[in-house]
């Protein structure tokens, strides 16, 4: 089978778009039974066989400058890059439902070629950008153009969770064709014995990973740490890199212990993650959370915000791992409370633990195969 890739956003792994992209991109290369073609804007992939690369699209300085802060560059399409790169397709899949999607679906409509898509912006994070998540009426124009200018005419949507598939079609009142698939947590992710290095052995370990900005919300974790008992011996590791690092350290200082703001490879966050002792998710909106998914996989207690634009409290499996979102004084309040019972704590660790089989990123992939060939067989012929 033929298949071709499409990612209107992919590049250095430090978003979760562009890690499921290439996560995909990576199994179905590992396909002896599949031929892949990728069409993309990464101009560092120009060299490689079977990546078809289009130029970067400008929207002027400043929107230029902060999709740049998120580390993202988007894709402007070629009639003739994109033509080359799908002519043969058997399928198509597309990651974003951005310009560089948009033309490859019309492209597919002219020629027959069946279509899945990926459903991996939320449209808190694209008014986000401008300070305007809470803009209802914005959200939903955001999600109004997705299915008018582009899912209505996909054969197949994947949804990495059910959250976000009831979101989209109950505020536009519509039923989808949808697929839900998480996007996986790589097999490197798993529980380990991990002894923290020399100068953390005394220290509370509190680790929460993710794009520093305005929807993860990691400010919340650094107030809540002033209204902790252990303030004194909490150290926060970030896990990231962002537009707002530089507020986050600012307000960072006041601390105690001044947390650890880095991007870890990917090998090295299994270490990292298996030497903390409690794992945060303060985001107000998610979509899935990966790094969440992550930290469950290495059997480490999570706790999440209960924000209602947030896909992260589906995963809890007890109550008491939830705090009330953007309160830092109730977050302070249940990081006390796993301190304060280590027993319990390590019972719901395995609890944990045991959730995490269904997140196993081969198998997560492995039905996204299925996905594709089930949509290609039912309307190949239409």
């Amino acid at each position: 089978m033929k298949i071709a890739v499409v990612c209107d956003v992919l590049g250095e792994e430090t978003n979760g778009t562009t890690l499921a992209a290439a996560n995909l991109i990576r199994h179905l290369q590992s396909q002896k039974d599949i031929e892949l073609n990728v069409l993309c804007a990464d101009q560092d992939k120009k060299d490689l066989p079977n990546y078809y690369v289009v130029p970067n699209l400008s929207f002027g300085k400043l929107i230029d400058s902060i999709i740049a802060k998120n580390n993202v560059k988007l894709a402007k399409p070629d009639d003739e890059i994109v033509a080359e790169a799908l002519k043969d397709a058997d399928h198509v899949h597309i990651m974003l439902p951005f310009v560089l999607g948009r033309h490859a679906l019309k492209y597919c409509k002219e020629h027959g070629i069946t279509t899945t898509a990926g459903f991996h912006a939320q449209a808190e994070n694209l008014s986000s950008h401008f300070r305007l998540q809470n803009f209802e009426l914005l959200n939903k124009a955001i999600y109004k153009n997705f299915y008018k200018g582009f899912y209505k005419d996909i054969n197949g949507i994947h949804y990495p969770t059910q959250f976000i598939k009831d979101d989209f079609e109950n505020r536009l009142k519509i039923k989808t064709n949808g697929y839900i698939i998480s996007n996986g947590v790589n097999t490197v992710i798993t529980k380990q014995n991990i002894e923290k290095p020399q100068e953390l052995k005394d220290k509370i370990v509190i680790l929460s990973t993710g794009r520093y900005a305005v929807e993860k919300n990691q400010q919340t974790l650094i107030r809540a740490v002033k209204y902790s008992k252990y303030k004194d011996k909490i150290q926060l590791i970030f896990a990231g890199q962002g537009p707002l690092e530089n507020k986050f350290k600012k307000m960072a200082k006041k601390l105690p212990n001044y947390p650890i703001f880095k991007v870890y490879p990917r090998q090295e966050m299994t270490n990292v993650v298996n030497m903390c002792d409690l794992y945060v998710h303060p985001a107000i909106i998610e979509l899935e959370g990966i790094a969440c998914l992550e930290a469950i996989c290495a059997g480490i207690l999570g706790i999440v915000s209960d924000s209602k634009k947030s896909a992260a409290t589906n995963f809890v499996v007890d109550q008491k791992c939830i705090f009330k979102n953007r309160n830092p004084k109730d977050l302070a309040r249940v990081i006390d409370y796993w301190i304060e019972h280590p027993q319990e704590k390590r019972e719901c660790e395995d609890k944990f633990l045991q959730s995490a089989e269904k997140y196993n990123q081969d198998k997560c992939m492995d039905k996204m195969i299925d996905m594709m060939i089930e949509v290609h067989k039912k309307y190949g012929n239409q």
